[in-house]
């Protein structure tokens, strides 16, 4: 669960049961048709209240008035006249609940010509039964008014739960189709709460003007809410004629992931860019302001719920217990962090490298723990890298961790792929040395977070993923274990549960493609593929950290776990949905006039044009629906710890055939490029080839370079 939920209409939050047990959630219920009835009857004795009090002041006789009298013409004629006139301003199709101070203004627009009318039928009328004094028709407008314009500030505070407050906005008082001054035209999507607070927040602002509402319930598509129209999505094609809208915001925050996806289908070949708000939990504690507009989330466009957690494997090995992140700065380890502290730990340690990123996880964790009402939770931060094992050693023991998340690792393919060594350095051996010093403190559990891209890799930071797994696995399977490089030190009792789990793409982390499209579309392009046939498995952030901390609960010791992700995303059919959402057009063939190009560049070193979650098909099922556990063959780690020695050396001496040669032996499928790339190797090649007076002269290799910027 991330600190981002959905919200909606508070009436809407409510079950059936809640809502019928109030006479405000009878009300509420009711259908549209019911209400306007009740509101036009409440209308009519409020008219009749205000004609009787007329005749009191101006008479100052509680038997002046007398409407079953001579004067039931006037009582009959006064409501006749006057609600067909509030009918044809839109007063009873307007929702009580967002009605602003423009509905005051149109309240006394049409009491005045149905007061006015009134006049014209007692001046005219030939012979009245009984006195009807002129001035009595001045008072009952100043009344009516009065009554009808204060009914319905009553009734809004009182269905939004807030009887003895105002909230309306002087500077709500404007017309719709008032010229928009330069302003952005937009029309929002969902007219429910979220919507509402929305629209007051764009009238405060200078850069947003609301000419629309859309929304699906077919109650509310042609009523008034706050003084705009509301649309259903049918009628997109008279928004962009009639209305111009220039922009679409999304104020649905409660649907569903494919609901949200089918909306963004239907708006994307509009001419307008579609950005989205917020959710109401969100905004009550402050984290975010309703103006606070984003673009449409990538995973609104993947049409896959997201998976619900277990809230009883979320807490197991996290609630009351000493829990420790490696690279807690990353964009995996962030949001690990973010979801532990949820689980109530005792003590969260932050183990990052890069100063800046602890320094930023640790704030915002301190703030949310301090705003949230949980001061017990203590956060630790530590400066240090993965390939310290002293220092590793020494927060697991003095802590007394009992649970290491492993997210610390170098995951850029081509960047992995271009220095070789420091990719086998720290997602290799920063992996050995965490889990040895796990081992060495008596951690209970060690969780890896691996990819898809350890199986049968095509690259070498799969490859340094799925030696990762390997190093894990066979730790897993033993009582005794002697440390690789302890060799002289005694066998350590092994009492720490090892797993690791695989997941693919995650959407929005550092070096994914969907902030770089992003930033190609602001650009003016071109947006750059790799292939038009390339796919991807795609999860969200928060998806990816609640699967590590729910697959490390059920762990047994040497698990591999991955995701069921659905059906995997055409990188291609991605740019396109990304540009027309930007409210652009895709230049092509069959449309020179577009705005943005689509460039396919080809592969980079080490890509493939398929994912895969899994080496072999021997799974089985788990205690969660939508986790599986791999069962795929593994090494003894006595059979290990030589070859670790070999790659080691390998590293040391810059010795990248070897490297690669290991890798081939070591990981099922793993076939490396025809040529090496990494610059190191390269630059020794090429140095080897030049010598001057017997000494050495580097040299640059711009074909090289000009490679790895295209």
């Amino acid at each position: 669960m991330s600190y981002i939920a959905t919200g909606r209409d508070p009436a809407e939050l409510l079950p059936a049961s809640s809502k019928r047990s109030t006479f405000r959630g009878r009300l509420l219920a009711l259908p549209r048709s019911q209400k306007r009835v009740l509101q036009m009857a409440a209308d009519t004795l409020l008219v009749w209240l205000a004609l009787w009090l007329a005749f009191y002041l101006r008479l100052d006789d509680m038997s002046a008035a007398r409407p079953f009298g001579g004067h039931a013409w006037l009582f009959i004629a006064a409501p006749l006249l006057t609600l067909p006139v509030l009918a044809r301003f839109g007063l009873y199709r307007a929702v009580l609940r967002y009605v602003g101070y423009q509905a005051l203004s149109t309240v006394a627009v049409a009491v005045s010509i149905s007061a006015s009318l009134l006049a014209v039928a007692v001046f005219l009328y030939p012979d009245p039964p009984a006195l009807i004094p002129r001035s009595i028709v001045i008072i009952y407008w100043m009344l009516c008014i009065i009554f009808v314009a204060g009914s319905r500030i009553a009734l809004k505070q009182y269905f939004r739960g807030k009887p003895f407050t105002l909230s309306f906005r002087p500077d709500s008082i404007r017309h719709v189709d008032r010229n928009s001054g330069g302003k952005i035209r937009v029309a929002i999507y969902g007219a429910g709460d979220a919507g509402n607070q929305l629209l007051m927040a764009l009238r405060l602002g200078n850069e947003r003007h609301a000419v629309a509402f859309i929304d699906d319930d077919p109650d509310l598509q042609g009523r008034i809410m706050a003084g705009v129209p509301v649309y259903g999505a049918q009628q997109l094609d008279a928004l962009v004629k009639e209305r111009h809208v220039q922009e679409v915001l999304l104020a649905i925050p409660s649907a569903s992931r494919a609901r949200r996806a089918e909306i963004v289908d239907l708006l994307a070949p509009y001419p307008f860019s579609v950005r989205t708000v917020p959710g109401f939990m969100d905004l009550a504690s402050g984290r975010v302001k309703v103006q606070d507009l984003r673009d449409v989330d990538i995973s609104d466009l993947l049409g896959r719920n997201p998976v619900q957690p277990d809230e009883e494997l979320l807490e197991r090995c996290i609630r009351n217990q000493v829990v420790m992140v490696t690279g807690a700065g990353g964009s995996i380890g962030a949001e690990l962090c973010r979801q532990i502290v949820q689980s109530r730990p005792t003590t969260l340690i932050l183990f990052e490298q890069s100063e800046f990123n602890l320094y930023s996880i640790q704030s915002e964790l301190e703030a949310f723990i301090h705003y949230s009402g949980q001061p017990d939770i203590k956060i630790v931060p530590v400066l240090s890298s993965v390939r310290n094992q002293d220092r590793l050693f020494d927060v697991m023991s003095i802590w007394h961790v009992d649970t290491v998340y492993h997210a610390a690792a170098y995951k850029h393919v081509p960047m992995v792929e271009r220095n070789i060594a420091e990719g086998v350095i720290n997602n290799v051996f920063g992996t050995l040395y965490s889990a040895q010093a796990a081992l060495r403190a008596g951690v209970s559990n060690f969780v890896l977070i691996s990819t898809d891209k350890a199986v049968r890799p095509t690259n070498i930071m799969g490859s340094t993923k799925r030696l990762a797994e390997l190093i894990l696995q066979a730790l897993a399977y033993e009582t005794m274990p002697r440390p690789y490089g302890w060799e002289d030190e005694p066998a350590i009792h092994n009492r720490t549960r090892y797993s690791m789990v695989r997941f693919g793409n995650v959407l929005g982390s550092s070096g994914s493609v969907v902030p770089l499209f992003r930033q190609q579309i602001r650009s003016g392009g071109p947006v750059t593929v790799t292939h038009p046939e390339m796919t991807r498995y795609f999860m969200t952030i928060p998806e990816a950290a609640q699967l590590v901390i729910q697959a490390g609960s059920m762990g047994e010791g040497g698990d591999v776990f991955v995701l069921d992700m659905g059906e995997p995303v055409k990188i291609a059919d991605l740019a396109r949905k990304m540009i027309a959402l930007s409210g652009l057009n895709v230049r092509s063939v069959l449309n020179p006039d577009g705005d943005i190009d689509i460039t396919f560049v080809g592969l980079r070193p080490g890509e493939k044009l398929y994912e895969e979650l899994l080496i072999g098909d021997n799974v089985s099922p788990t205690e969660h629906p939508m986790i599986m556990r791999a069962h795929e063959k593994r090494l003894d780690w006595e059979q290990l710890k030589p070859i670790l020695a070999d790659l080691g050396n390998a590293v040391k001496n810059d010795n990248y055939p070897r490297i690669q040669q290991l890798f081939v032996e070591l990981v099922d499928g793993y076939v490396p490029e025809d040529a090496m790339v990494d610059w190191i190797h390269l630059q020794h090649t090429a140095a080897s080839r030049v010598t001057m007076d017997n000494q050495t002269v580097l040299q640059p290799l711009p074909a090289a370079n000009a490679q790895f910027e295209a």
